[in-house]
């Protein structure tokens, strides 16, 4: 098991306060933990030693360590009033709307503080605890036959969003299963999570999940199924274990950042990334304690409202992201003198639409939120389906915006080195100054740009933002299944005298 089992409390100041926050060292350690990592076919010692990954961590590490700071401490903890406790404000369960706005401020923090190319922040999987928490009354009725061993698993919800707070844990949340062959009944798919044997300490499963994002730089991963027509009872399942867990391996896909790299060449790559990881589940138990469901194909049907507070943090990391891309277009336009072309006003105006609009979507969400049966404060549903329908749908157009605004300025962009060259350094101060901006750093304003937009960690960014709000066909079904349709027709019918 992870050190993760160990209160952060036991860290804290001795001013006779209770504060369950750990510092970025005390978060590192925990991730020495012995689990199992493998990175381009070789099997890492640890987290640490893989830079892909290091860099990460080292990136997370540092938000734990603004818990601490003056400037930060406001934004990343709160108070709990039932543990009596400063918490990390990612484990706060919002139950009012000043509440939730709140957190949003937390999800604000962490997209700046990753530059949005984070789309599971060490902020985003608690929120499935808090789904969890917002449904548990219904949790508390299921009983199926595989729960024998532990018949009050909704307890287990309670229990867990304690061990977060009082822990400090950063969470992988993962709910893909392997892509391969889907043609027959969804039972015999290769590599279905599913229950394999149960004893007393717990049920043991084997099978995978895929895009694990974070899972390798987590201290724990929370997992569960998504239902389909005909699904097993035994691979209904729904729990968090610890990354080092035995029997976890995690196979990591190439990486895509510039660890090491001169912070002027890549201004956003070289802080690392979120790796993804295949994630191996290979006979584990997963303790009676540590599920929140099993057996039972109705709590899978939950899943799209427990992860309503993802969805709300999904797009308002996309607003707080579509702001910094407004922010390097006004950056670009600035740089090169062309706000006095209309088409390149125009363009710009498009960014600040799209930010605009997505704002929208949130503040809209966040007034119309309604309370739930666990008594969790939750955005308005219909409202976030169609926001993230319109942000993945249009994204890819703002990122070629940002782009056409740079010109040749991504093409011909230049190495630090090249300006740290006496003959070349010198031709290229001369020759490429901007407007009232000096060459160089001309230059290193297009190499964010790049990294953002055309780098191999964007691609991998854009590619992910479609599938993590859910691509647009999915989201059109859930539009159709979520609007009051029956109340707009009444309404028409009632005005046309039908």
């Amino acid at each position: 098991m992870t050190t993760t089992e160990q209160p952060a409390a036991e860290h804290a100041t001795a001013t006779g306060k209770k504060v369950y926050l750990r510092t970025g060292d005390q978060f590192k350690q925990s991730l020495d933990d012995g689990r199992r990592i493998w990175v381009n076919g070789q099997e890492a010692a640890n987290v640490a030693s893989v830079p892909a990954l290091s860099a990460g961590v080292d990136m997370l590490a540092s938000i734990f360590d603004d818990q601490f700071s003056a400037e930060h401490s406001d934004v990343l903890t709160t108070y709990d009033a039932g543990l009596d406790a400063t918490i990390s404000a990612a484990w706060m369960v919002p139950t009012t709307i000043e509440e939730l706005r709140r957190r949003r401020a937390v999800i604000e923090y962490t997209t700046m503080k990753s530059v949005g190319t984070y789309g599971r922040t060490f902020d985003l999987a608690p929120l499935i605890t808090v789904g969890l928490k917002a449904y548990q009354p219904t949790f508390e009725k299921s009983s199926p036959e595989f729960a024998r061993n532990n018949p009050n698993l909704a307890a287990n919800i309670t229990a867990y969003l304690e061990h977060g707070k009082r822990s400090n844990i950063v969470m992988a949340e993962v709910l893909a299963d392997p892509q391969n062959d889907r043609s027959g009944p969804s039972g015999s798919t290769a590599g279905l999570l599913r229950i394999v044997s149960q004893e007393a300490d717990g049920v043991r499963v084997s099978g995978a999940k895929s895009v694990g994002s974070i899972a390798a730089q987590a201290d724990e991963i929370v997992f569960t199924n998504l239902l389909r027509p005909d699904f097993p009872p035994e691979a209904c399942v729904w729990a968090a274990l610890p990354v080092g867990t035995e029997g976890i391996k995690l196979i990591s896909r190439p990486p895509v950042s510039k660890p090491g790299a001169d912070p002027y060449d890549h201004p956003v790559a070289y802080r690392g990334e979120e790796a993804d990881q295949f994630i191996v589940f290979d006979n584990v138990l997963i303790p009676n304690d540590r599920v929140f469901n099993v057996g039972d194909p109705e709590l899978l049907q939950y899943y799209g409202r427990v992860c309503a507070w993802l969805h709300w943090h999904i797009l308002t990391r996309l607003w707080y992201k579509a702001e910094i891309f407004v922010g390097a277009a006004q950056a670009v336009v600035d740089a090169l003198g062309t706000a006095r072309i209309p088409a390149v006003r125009a363009q710009v105006s498009e960014l600040i639409n799209y930010a605009q609009t997505l704002k929208a979507f949130i503040i809209a969400a966040e007034d119309g939120a309604f309370m739930t049966e666990g008594g969790v404060l939750c955005p308005d549903i219909p409202m976030l389906t169609s926001g993230r329908l319109h942000s993945i749908q249009n994204y890819p157009r703002i990122i070629h915006i940002l782009q056409e605004l740079c010109g040749q300025g991504l093409v011909m962009r230049f190495s630090k080195a090249d300006f740290d060259n006496a003959e070349t350094g010198a031709l290229l101060d001369s020759l490429l100054p901007g407007h009232g901006i000096s060459a160089q750093d001309k230059n290193r304003l297009m190499n964010f740009v790049w990294d953002l937009t055309s780098s191999g960690l964007a691609g991998r960014v854009e590619l992910f933002e479609n599938v993590n709000s859910t691509p647009a066909p999915l989201l059109h079904e859930r539009i159709w299944a979520e609007y009051p349709r029956d109340m707009m027709a009444a309404k028409a019918r009632k005005i046309a005298g039908l």
